[in-house]
């Protein structure tokens, strides 16, 4: 397969995104104003609450079976690798570059979560359609690829909104609590003195308690055993499974669960199905999920080119992660699973795992900002950059998977 019609179909799905993306930023310019702040906040909470859990489960729910579960196991795991060696990789930028308190979920954030899910499902369609695909024939990659691409952003909606959203929460949260210690009266008065925070204060009075009460005066002895319930004790105390579960999220279950049990797909899904308006409309609101997120992207865009304070080593650091370190971490995983047969000989599949590795990171992280209020802008700088690279990271990177698995095939 000549390298010219692979690089073609590489990149028509890539420009497909940008001419989105470039639309939306349009219709954010001051001038224009159709998709301004409060429109953007709007949409972002529609496709959040409505769109996005129609899409996951709409997709899931017609496309999955128990039997290609099966065949499709290895697909979690693959994702989950790139998350945690995302997160890794963030640490590590986040030890180099030294970034606000209140970045640092976000940094580690888009290390972690790429856009498994919007950038998938137009990405694999049209390679498919493409005349220099190595797939087929393009009606039935079609329908394989989007069951891959379904699964896909079923897992990456499960993690991104179970990890990355409580990442941020927790990162935004912290750095609030820090400012208001900060401002506080109290912290003020100890500043200036003595205080309640005065180390021979605090000192003398615990000398008096333990004049006071001489069995507290020793050092508590606490075991191992009862220090991990402690801590696991305040772990679950401080989970939220109304934001654990988000809207996507519990999308994403629904759909395995009319997916995989015969009896409830029968009333659902197929046009011989009692219920399938429902599988309808569901089908017709996700549709609104891919165009409406992207084009809030492009309005985001907009603010990262007006500049933030966001370091550039941090920049830097984020898209070296997605665009060099994780597709050759990639190569190595699928590569290797391929070879210990945990995956089946199957070129589109293995493409997808692959492609997993080499995507920008999510679009939704930017939803994540916005509902917490923290990191909004530097959020944008960092979607700017690395999607306006990913015209150029990802079609070659895409380029090279055809390549690595039309050449295995063949061989």
């Amino acid at each position: 397969m000549a390298l010219l019609d692979l690089f073609a179909a590489s990149s028509v799905p890539v420009v497909k995104v940008l001419l989105v993306t470039a639309l939306g930023s349009y219709l954010a310019v001051d001038r224009v104003n159709i998709l301004g702040d409060d429109a953007r906040k709007h949409l972002n909470n529609i496709t959040f609450f409505v769109f996005n859990p129609a899409l996951v489960y709409s997709n899931l729910a017609s496309t999955l079976t128990f039997e290609s579960m099966v065949e499709l196991w290895f697909m979690p795991f693959n994702i989950l690798i790139t998350f945690i060696f995302g997160s890794a990789l963030g640490w590590v930028v986040i030890q180099f570059t030294r970034p606000p308190s209140h970045l640092h979920g976000l940094v580690i954030g888009c290390c972690a979560a790429g856009n498994l899910g919007n950038l998938l499902l137009i990405i694999i369609p049209a390679v498919c359609r493409e005349s220099g695909s190595p797939f087929g024939d393009s009606d039935v990659c079609v329908k394989y690829g989007m069951a891959y691409a379904s699964l896909s952003m079923a897992i990456g909606a499960i993690y991104l909104w179970s990890y990355v959203y409580n990442i941020i929460r927790v990162s935004s949260s912290r750095s609030s609590r820090e400012v208001e210690i900060i401002d506080s009266p109290t912290h003020k008065s100890s500043s200036s003195g003595k205080s309640l925070t005065d180390p021979l204060l605090s000192e003398t009075e615990d000398h008096e308690k333990g004049l006071g009460h001489g069995f507290e005066s020793k050092p508590h002895q606490v075991s191992v055993s009862d220090n991990i319930k402690q801590r696991l004790g305040s772990v679950f105390s401080k989970i939220n499974l109304k934001k654990i579960l988000a809207p996507s999220t519990t999308g994403a279950f629904v759909g395995f669960v009319v997916g995989l049990v015969p009896q409830i797909r029968g009333l659902l899904i197929g046009d011989e199905a009692p219920f399938h308006v429902l599988q309808d409309i569901a089908l017709l609101i996700g549709d609104g999920a891919i165009p409406a997120v992207t084009l809030v992207m492009g309005g985001n865009l907009l603010r990262g080119l007006r500049g933030s304070g966001i370091e550039k080593s941090v920049i830097f650091g984020v898209v070296g992660v997605r665009y060099l370190a994780l597709p050759l971490l990639g190569i190595a995983v699928v590569k290797g699973a391929i070879r210990l047969g945990l995956v089946h000989d199957n070129p589109l599949y293995e493409f997808v795992l692959l492609l997993q590795f080499a995507i920008p990171p999510a679009m939704n992280i930017g939803t994540i900002t916005q509902l917490f209020g923290a990191g909004e802008m530097e959020c944008s700088v960092i979607m700017l950059w690395c999607y306006s690279l990913a015209s150029v990271a990802l079609t070659i990177w895409s380029t090279f998977f055809l390549w690595l698995v039309s050449y295995t095939d063949e061989g």
